[in-house]
């Protein structure tokens, strides 16, 4: 039997040493920042505010352990792109706004690199870039017109470029296969390591974290945990798909599930015939979203989105012979019939956070001394590092170019109510996985099933 701070996940396996939550120390009735949550939004806030003002009185609340939520489960895929960058540069009068929240992003990748190697993080950082394959003939020529698009929009081959098939197949020999677009800006990491290892820098730098302390609710100036009420002039909430375990932020974020498996090592005559010799990371433009990713000790780690359970349900742990778990594995399977003999040693899920508009958002109100960060619908690695920069700017009233991002004060309205926001997503993800079959036995677009998809989920 797993321990109760054990996520279940292959990265929680994999570390040198998975250590229990410190016992809970008595707490202090007031601190100067109390932040919600430590996972990357959380820990990284509390980093860069550290190191604005190290005289500052942070603390960090945690329900369970250092990472036990998205943080330590996810697929390992250092973004320097987001959710929402592609509607802004469609669009003429946003184009603008698009290409900083870009270059943000981009930028964000090299950050998290030089904190790691500046503060000895060991989280198997290696930007190798990420390929989105076309997995079907007629998408070869959308996803040119896509590259064509964000060079008008103001990129450069060096940040997109199309692979054509026979280049594609030598980076990943994935199949089907017709040829890829390819992008530098994404690092392959271990999640568990980085943000286990940041809990580790922000403890060492005076930061105290408070594990296996939940908040229940929080408002001007204090937060009320299960072991009793804090002080805090200022509270930060980087709760991501948990917001709704707080009183008065139902319906917030949706929990949307995640889920993954990794193989025993594979090897090198494997990886010689699959590829991914740089550790790139992958995906493709199918509607249930895939991922994955060659692990430094050279397993395949790879994902898909599983679903929403009734209620905003959030479980712990995902059990290893979830159903869900099985279709991940059978899709690996079947893009790399070379793995047929290769055993998944580890299964796992966790949920992400999912704001109603589809996109990241960070908040912070000078007059109540609260704010958030979050809604990154499962590309949050990177983006946790910049929306914490945001927000550690706007707490210190400090005007600088990502204050002025298109993140800042972009709330959501909340999710409808139940059994709408159950149908809803049922129906969505419903439409998705058989628009996806449909263009995989006909080699054609789906244009009932996928322009239904398109119409309701965009």
């Amino acid at each position: 039997m797993s321990e109760p701070y054990d996520n279940g996940s292959f990265w929680f396996a994999s570390l040198d040493e998975l250590t229990p939550p410190e016992p809970p120390e008595e707490l202090p009735p007031q601190v100067d920042v109390a932040i919600i949550g430590a996972g990357f939004t959380g820990l990284w806030t509390a980093y860069y505010l550290n190191k604005a003002k190290p005289d500052l009185n942070v603390a960090v609340f945690e329900a369970n352990s250092v990472g036990f939520g998205a943080s330590g489960r996810n697929g390992g895929w250092c973004m320097g792109w987001a959710m929402g960058i592609d509607e802004m540069i469609q669009k003429p009068k946003t184009i603008e706004k698009g290409m900083a929240v870009a270059r943000a992003m981009e930028e964000t990748v090299d950050e998290i690199g030089r904190v790691c190697q500046g503060e000895n993080i060991d989280c198997h950082f290696a930007k190798g870039g990420t390929l989105t394959v076309a997995t079907r003939p007629f998408e070869v020529e959308r996803m040119q017109a896509k590259v064509a698009e964000r060079h008008k929009a103001g990129f450069s081959e060096e940040d997109f470029v199309w692979l054509d098939e026979a280049e594609s197949k030598r980076r990943l020999n994935m199949t089907p296969n017709f040829g890829a677009v390819y992008t530098p800006h994404c690092a392959s990491i271990h999640p568990a390591r980085l943000v286990r290892g940041l809990g580790n820098v922000v403890r060492k730098k005076g930061v105290k974290i408070f594990e296996q302390t939940a908040v229940t609710s929080y408002g001007h100036g204090k937060i009320d945990t299960v072991r009793g009420q804090v002080s805090a002039p200022v509270v930060l909430r980087a709760t991501e798909g948990y917001t709704e375990s707080i009183k008065g932020h139902e319906r917030e974020m949706l929990p949307v599930y995640s889920m993954m498996v990794a193989t025993e090592p594979l090897p090198n005559s494997v990886w010689n015939e699959i590829g991914l010799r740089n550790r790139e990371t992958f995906g493709d433009n199918r509607r249930t979203t895939i991922y994955g990713q060659r692990t430094l000790d050279n397993r395949f780690a790879f994902g898909g989105r599983g679903g929403y359970y009734f209620g905003s349900e959030r479980k712990a742990v995902i059990p290893p012979d979830d159903p869900s778990l099985d279709f991940v594995e059978q899709t690996l399977r079947d893009l790399f019939p070379i793995l047929a003999g290769y055993r998944v040693t580890d299964r796992w899920g966790g949920l992400m956070g999912a704001p109603r508009h589809w996109r990241p958002s960070v908040v912070f109100d000078k007059q109540t001394g609260t704010g958030s960060a979050g809604g990154y619908t499962g590309e949050g690695v990177g983006a946790s590092n910049l929306a914490a920069r945001i927000l550690v700017d706007l707490v210190l009233e400090n005007q600088t170019p990502i204050t002025e991002l298109a993140w800042v004060n972009d709330v959501a309205r909340r999710w409808e109510p139940e059994p709408i926001r159950w149908i809803g997503t049922k129906a969505i993800r419903w439409l998705g996985e058989h628009a996806d079959r449909v263009e995989v036995r006909s080699g054609k677009p789906s244009k009932v099933w996928g322009g239904l998809f398109d119409r309701f989920f965009g």
